[in-house]
């Protein structure tokens, strides 16, 4: 009887495991990133990501669109949902690889290093969705779409769409 209790505590214990969100370390050369993601959960994280980000404005008192690649700080809680799912079907979920949905925060300042961008602060806050892929030669692959409120220093709120496709490598072991 004990062996069997030892053993299902095991299995449990070894099943939970790979299910859990990770603590991970990671950089992105599309547009140049370091991301940090926080294990809080089972199935929840906190990414911190600091590097440049891509802004676009099309309002209607511009004669013309504005575009600017400038230095970015941007944070999401994460839930993932669907670690289940995917043990089921025999994908990955190791190394955060799953969907998730979040809340996000981002914040651009400075002066556009690419662009004709003019603003000092630029900010997003909203629900997103997301799929996060980490491959066995750690190449990763985060997908994230969302829609909030955007803000920017001169007192402008605006409905914001947020599209932010990340490719790069985790560093380090799981």
């Amino acid at each position: 009887m004990k062996k069997i209790i030892l053993g299902f505590l095991l299995f449990a214990g070894l099943t939970a495991n790979a299910q859990s969100t990770q603590n991970q370390f990671s950089l992105n050369f599309l547009i140049p990133s370091a991301e940090y993601e926080v294990a809080l959960s089972d199935l929840t994280s906190l990414d911190l990501m600091l590097g440049f980000g891509f802004g676009y404005h099309d309002a209607e008192y511009l004669e013309e669109p504005e575009y600017g690649v400038f230095p970015q700080f941007a944070a999401q809680y994460r839930y993932y949902y669907n670690f289940d799912k995917r043990i089921e079907k025999g994908k990955k979920v190791s190394e955060n690889s799953g969907n998730y949905i979040a809340l996000a925060a981002v914040l651009g300042s400075g002066e556009a290093i690419i662009g004709d961008m003019e603003n000092d602060l630029t900010g997003f806050v909203g629900p997103t969705w997301g799929l996060q892929r980490v491959y066995n030669s750690n190449f990763k692959l985060n997908l994230n779409l969302g829609a909030g409120l955007g803000f920017n220093d001169q007192g402008d709120k605006y409905f914001a769409p947020l599209i932010d496709i990340q490719l790069g490598f985790k560093l380090g072991k799981e």
